[in-house]
């Protein structure tokens, strides 16, 4: 009979651990194999004492389990509905058979006798002697369930036919044509260019995957009337409910009906590529499922601070890239400690070959994030992640773990220096209502009404605008990039990534209406967003300047367009007509501003809206800049 990896394992404790957990583990897998529907039997307490300090110390005793099929929920390892029996049969024989090996001849029995006039002292000795053990510590214990069930559920990414469901959501086609596209441009721009056709491919599935495919809550309408409810509390979860991995399910209670709409919080992507909706905890889950169904090296990272995003591996750079669906961000991860003011203490990678503490690469305040790391001590933590990987990389090919550790000491070299937060990291968390990213603190280190960013980009000629004296700068808020047509079709990302400064704004996509625009944040009453333009350092200034910008309100929402300059302000509208301003003719610099503000009741934000777009019109720009320049 073959052996599994947790088996083999299990057999390298001394007979008299062995044996002990052994009855416990087959105990557990004959009562479920006897009475599959028996919900008990499925059901394991972690903080039980048996299995705290029976089980929990023993290498190899809890990998068994998850080999089994347990998966932990909360304070519990469960063997879901969808858990297959006859995985459970073969683990359970292969115990089988290990203890009959050893029980085989006298010399066990005798070894067994002996094991019974033990005393406590030296049982204890024994336990502590293993390679790879939590302390029985409540901390240490949660902990390590922790590590080994996310460790377990990263698997399930690497199932074929999970991977092929993903492959038929995904417009991979389309995807690969725009990545090979950009990848293209950004050869044409800079020829040096490092970049591979998989990076542009990461953005572009970020982008699809929040604007097209998954949707946020906050609260569900109601399934009757379709009004506002409210989060209530918890229901318990159904059959089907456990089947997919949903142990939570939340109360939407609607007022108007006193009617419940359930929200299963589903933890199997399968599921997931169904329901396509959820908090980051979904997202996170459904992303990294795609990112491997497509092949893209991913792994699923896990804050202990209540966050969990995903992290691709970039071939072409060398380096593991942070990327958060919620928020369509790549390669932003001082994001949380800086932007959303997050107090870090322990941030993990899973992937199916590994566990790495990646805290480091999340924080450019080492000291502090130290003095928050208490849950465990260190070297337990580093002595469980050596052990955990150990077990899982066993049977892996040389090349494999060769692979593996020089990628490892790159991230370690990596994470000695903190990092110096650059554009875009600045920003509290948009994703989620106002009043719920204030409840978590994830609003930013600003003020909870507003978010203030100045001082970033600035448009300065190139050395082919220079040669033109000519800048040309379209944006296109549905693609969410600006093309810079003057310096050869240069493409940016993100609406914020050319802002200047910006105040209460971000960019809101409505998949249900099918547009896309760039609002108020809930809950403040004046956004303001600006572009500024300098052509002092190349000696040049404004011979003309022509605009066009397109914005709505709605119910009394007011949107306000300025362009200034030392010499002038002069208000234009944002009616999607050019807009020529020969006034400026010799001015060194100019910023655009518009100030969204105005409109009525909780929805007033919505009121006042730049760049509203189609998510269907991919190919019209929502805001124009043309300057023609002179020599000064």
């Amino acid at each position: 009979m073959a052996f599994t990896p947790a088996v083999t394992v299990l057999c390298e404790n001394s007979n008299e651990v062995f044996f002990d957990v052994c009855e416990f583990l087959l105990s557990y897998a004959d009562n479920i194999l006897r009475d599959p529907n028996v919900e008990k039997y499925r059901s394991i307490r972690i903080g039980n004492p048996t299995f705290s300090t029976k089980l929990l110390p023993v290498k190899g005793a809890v990998e068994c389990l998850f080999e089994m099929g347990f998966e932990e929920a909360d304070t519990h390892l469960v063997f879901p509905k969808t858990a297959s029996l006859d995985q459970l049969k073969v683990i359970r024989e292969s115990i089988a058979a290990k203890r009959e090996q050893r029980l085989g001849g006298e010399q066990h029995v005798h070894v067994l006798a002996e094991a019974t006039i033990e005393t406590p002292a030296s049982s204890s000795q024994a336990v502590s002697s293993l390679p790879v053990q939590p302390s029985p510590l409540v901390s240490n214990t949660n902990f390590f369930v922790t590590l080994q069930s996310n460790f377990q559920h990263v698997l399930l990414y690497e199932n074929p036919e999970l991977q092929q469901k993903a492959r038929c959501c995904i417009p991979y086609k389309k995807l690969s044509s725009a990545a090979e596209q950009k990848l293209k441009l950004a050869k044409e721009a800079e020829p040096e260019c490092k970049l591979g056709k998989d990076d542009f491919l990461v953005l572009e599935l970020l982008r699809w995957f929040k604007n097209d495919f998954f949707s946020w809550v906050n609260c569900l309408r109601c399934s009757h009337c379709g009004g506002p409810t409210q989060n209530t509390g918890a229901l318990s979860p159904t059959t089907d409910d456990l089947h997919w991995g949903a142990q939570r399910v939340e109360n939407h209670y609607c007022q108007s009906c006193q009617l419940c709409t359930r929200f299963p919080r589903y933890n199997n992507p399968e599921k997931l590529l169904t329901t396509r909706r959820g908090r980051c905890g979904e997202w996170a889950n459904c992303f990294t499922l795609c990112c491997r169904a497509l092949c893209l090296e991913a792994r699923y990272i896990w804050d202990s601070t209540d966050h969990v995003w995903t992290e691709v591996y970039s071939v072409s750079q060398n380096r593991w890239l942070h990327c958060d669906s919620c928020e369509n961000i790549c390669d932003k991860p001082l994001l949380y400690e800086v932007g959303w003011g997050k107090k870090l203490s322990y941030v993990l990678a899973f992937s199916q070959d590994q566990v790495v503490d990646v805290t480091w690469r999340y924080s450019c305040k080492h000291p502090e994030v130290l003095s928050r790391r208490t849950s465990v001590q260190e070297a337990w933590l580093l002595h469980t992640i050596i052990g955990l990987n150990a077990l899982r990389q066993q049977f892996l090919h040389v090349d494999r773990k060769l692979q593996l550790t020089e990628r490892l000491i790159v991230e370690l070299v990596e994470f000695i220096s903190p990092k110096m937060p650059k554009q875009g990291e600045l920003g509290g968390r948009i994703s989620g209502s106002l009043a719920w990213r204030i409840a978590r603190g994830e609003i930013g280190d600003v003020d909870s009404r507003t978010m203030k960013q100045g001082g970033g980009y600035v448009f300065t000629p190139t050395e082919n605008e220079k040669r033109a004296k000519l800048i040309h700068v379209l944006y296109n808020a549905t693609k969410d990039q600006y093309c810079r047509v003057s310096n050869d079709f240069e493409i940016i990302h993100c609406w914020d990534q050319c802002v200047w400064s910006k105040e209460s704004v971000f960019r809101k996509v409505e998949n249900d209406w099918q547009k896309v625009y760039i609002a108020r944040i809930e809950g403040s009453t004046i956004g303001q967003i600006s572009w500024r333009f300098d052509f002092a350092p190349v000696k040049l200034s404004v011979k003309s300047v022509t605009i066009r910008a397109s914005s709505q309100s709605f119910n009394f929402g007011i949107v306000s367009w300025l362009l200034q300059s030392c010499m002038i302000t002069t208000e234009f509208s944002g009616d999607g007509s050019m807009h020529s301003f020969q006034s400026l003719n010799g001015s060194s610099e100019f910023i655009v501003t518009a100030q969204l503000s105005g409109g009525e009741g909780d929805a007033s934000w919505q009121h006042a809206q730049l760049f509203t777009q189609s998510l269907k019109d991919t190919e019209e720009s929502s805001f124009e800049i043309l300057i023609h320049l002179q020599n000064t």
